[in-house]
């Protein structure tokens, strides 16, 4: 129970520091090449960020490819959520530069469970 609680907080500072990578560089690179563009380019480079930390921090674990493909898939699910959420935002008149904070409030769960499952499946 205590080692999987030092998991979930371990797997919530690396999504915070990565969520506000991810959101800063949105901010940065929406108005260059709007919002859906400056959101694919931050959401790559925020997993990036994202894939050595989760594993080898909060999960202690070596990236391997097969962790990264695995979280690839995981990812590629939270993305297609996530760009649907920030086009429904966006549709009902949310402000693009606030748009991405209500996503991260449905997705950022999913993604833990995602997540979890791809570093906690077996042991390599």
């Amino acid at each position: 129970m205590r080692k999987g609680l030092f998991t979930f907080v371990r797997f919530g500072m690396v999504g915070v520091l990565a969520t506000a990578l991810h959101y800063a560089l949105y901010w940065l690179l929406h108005g260059l090449m709007g919002a859906n563009a400056a959101f694919t380019v931050a959401y790559v480079l925020s997993f990036v960020v994202n894939f050595f930390l989760t594993s080898c921090f909060t999960f202690g674990t070596r990236p391997t490819w097969r962790r990264l493909f695995g979280m690839c898939g995981a990812h590629g699910v939270n993305y297609l959520l996530q760009m649907g959420l920030l086009n429904l935002f966006l549709w009902m008149r949310v402000p693009s530069e606030w748009a991405p904070l209500p996503v991260y409030a449905v997705a950022v769960p999913v993604n833990f469970l995602l997540v979890r499952f791809v570093f906690t499946r077996r042991k390599e």
